[in-house]
């Protein structure tokens, strides 16, 4: 007997097709680092030396410069990725347009340890051979674990990386901005641990893990950097 949900089949996260959907990664890896790397550095800078200057120009500082950086290593690593992607495509397009029998033959077998009856297997793999293009993108997923029509963009990745870092990165220096600095610390403190929890949680919306759980891993991370930042601010100064 079929056991029913709650949920309705549209509502299923593989039945959607979104941008965020794309740039997951990027946007909460961008949104945690700026603010992590952004909290740790003023908390140190602030907590050492108290001057509102010096630290609104380290926080700025450290979002302009990481903020590209992760953007531009965010895109080089999508295109790196996908250019890989694309060579092993292209050769296996080689392989089956030069060497079909062998091709056909390859994919019997992996059918076969995917679990299919043998008999099955070897009638997909000769109706595959039959048409050329089948063949690749049967031999793409199989073999290669390449979903060609999945391929994500670089310049995308690395934008929303880019973008991501930087709004990260305003929430715990935006109170140095507004407030005297012993003010700002503790502020800065609870504005980016609330932030870091609310990020987290927001992931379970993709996960369906525990909210609660996801949440305290983002503030339990943002912490540890706190105890840096602070640490190695009062060594220095």
């Amino acid at each position: 007997m079929l056991k029913y949900t709650h949920m309705k089949k549209e509502e299923y996260i593989h039945n959607k097709k979104s941008f965020f959907n794309d740039v997951i990664k990027d946007v909460i890896f961008g949104l945690e680092d700026g603010l992590v790397s952004t909290f740790g550095a003023i908390l140190g800078v602030a907590t050492a030396t108290g001057d509102s200057k010096t630290i609104l120009l380290t926080g700025s500082i450290v979002i302009a410069v990481e903020s590209v950086s992760m953007g531009v290593g965010s895109f080089i690593a999508s295109r790196s990725e996908k250019s890989i992607n694309e060579r092993k495509l292209k050769e296996e397009k080689e392989e089956v347009e030069n060497f079909i029998e062998y091709e056909q033959k390859e994919m019997e077998e992996l059918f076969i340890i995917d679990g299919w009856p043998k008999e099955l297997a070897k009638k997909i793999a000769e109706i595959s051979a039959k048409d050329k293009n089948l063949m690749l993108k049967e031999m793409a997923y199989r073999e290669l674990k390449i979903f060609p029509e999945l391929q994500s963009s670089p310049l995308k990745n690395g934008i929303a990386m880019w973008i991501s870092y930087i709004l990260g990165g305003i929430v715990p220096l935006s109170f140095y901005l507004l407030l005297p600095v012993q003010s700002a610390i503790w502020l800065s403190i609870a504005g980016t641990l609330i932030t870091l929890f609310i990020v987290g949680a927001a992931t379970t919306k993709f996960s369906k893990r525990s909210w609660i759980k996801a949440g305290g891993e983002m503030v339990a991370l943002a912490s540890l950097a706190a105890v840096f930042g602070y640490v190695i601010g009062q060594l220095i100064y």
